[in-house]
């Protein structure tokens, strides 16, 4: 998996060289950290291609990192109540679900345009977002790097204040595709920003899932590490270091005035 090639299908954006029978879908539930009233856990299916990232399917692979961003999210609503709030590889969906569920002004939940991934976003809205918040979520298929038109139709700005990318840095091949959108989707709002959640899930690849923030610095971004947090690992039976496969890493992404047109 070191070669990344560029492309627009689903092989290029998930690169692999070996796929093993894809696996059976299979629903997880977060559970809130903090409970006040409201929401108390949300029910996620998880489907995907099986990969040569672990043992199980790229989708499942993602769960810590959406468990650490759900909480972040969960904790800070600030950042997007009343606002608008873009998931891009959104898989299960949990981060963009839990902005929901707390208040945002509208949610769009997006991955790569496969009937299969995209039904499986709408069964989980379906599934935890009640009735009376429905007509504030979306949830479309998109490939990274196209226009985003489609994505920010009917949003009352020109753009998102908040990207969610949950566990996305480890397509190397799809680096500047990401950055286009995240330059090309974020509202011009002083304080609209993208988080960006991740997992090393090969340590001997650490260094290329960091590129993605060089090259976003290299953009005009600035980019600031705002948490870690460790979990178990996902897949103990895999190699490298545990410690680094089971620790998840929060970034903040931010515009300054000059930046590079992608």
């Amino acid at each position: 998996m070191e070669d990344d090639d560029v492309g627009l299908d689903l092989d290029s954006v998930f690169p692999e060289e070996e796929r093993p029978p894809t696996p059976e879908a299979t629903v997880v539930v977060y559970e809130r950290e903090e409970h006040e009233g409201g929401w108390r856990e949300v029910k996620i299916r998880l489907v995907g291609r099986a990969s040569a990232v672990g043992a199980s399917s790229v989708r499942a692979s993602s769960w810590n990192a959406a468990r650490a961003f759900a909480a972040y999210l969960d904790a800070t609503p600030e950042l997007y109540r009343d606002r608008a709030v873009l998931e891009l590889g959104a898989g299960g969906g949990l981060p963009g679900l839990v902005a929901v569920l707390n208040g945002a002004g509208r949610v769009v939940l997006t991955d790569y345009p496969d009937a299969a991934l995209i039904a499986n976003l709408e069964h989980n809205v379906e599934e935890n977002v009640p009735a009376a918040l429905k007509g504030r979520v979306d949830v479309k298929g998109y490939i990274w790097g196209q226009p985003v038109q489609p994505l920010v139709e009917g949003l009352p700005s020109e753009g998102f204040q908040l990207i969610i990318l949950s566990d996305l840095v480890f397509n190397h091949s799809q680096h500047e595709a990401l950055l286009q959108t995240c330059e090309r989707g974020l509202a011009s709002d002083e304080d609209a920003s993208v988080l960006v959640f991740y997992t090393h899930h090969r340590p001997h690849l650490a260094h290329r899932d960091m590129e993605f923030f060089a090259k976003a610095r290299e953009g005009g971004w600035v980019c600031e590490e705002i948490l870690t947090r460790r979990f178990a690992p996902m897949f103990p039976e895999d190699s490298g270091s545990e410690d680094v496969r089971a620790t998840v890493h929060g970034w903040r992404l931010r515009r300054v005035l000059e930046q590079k047109s992608w």
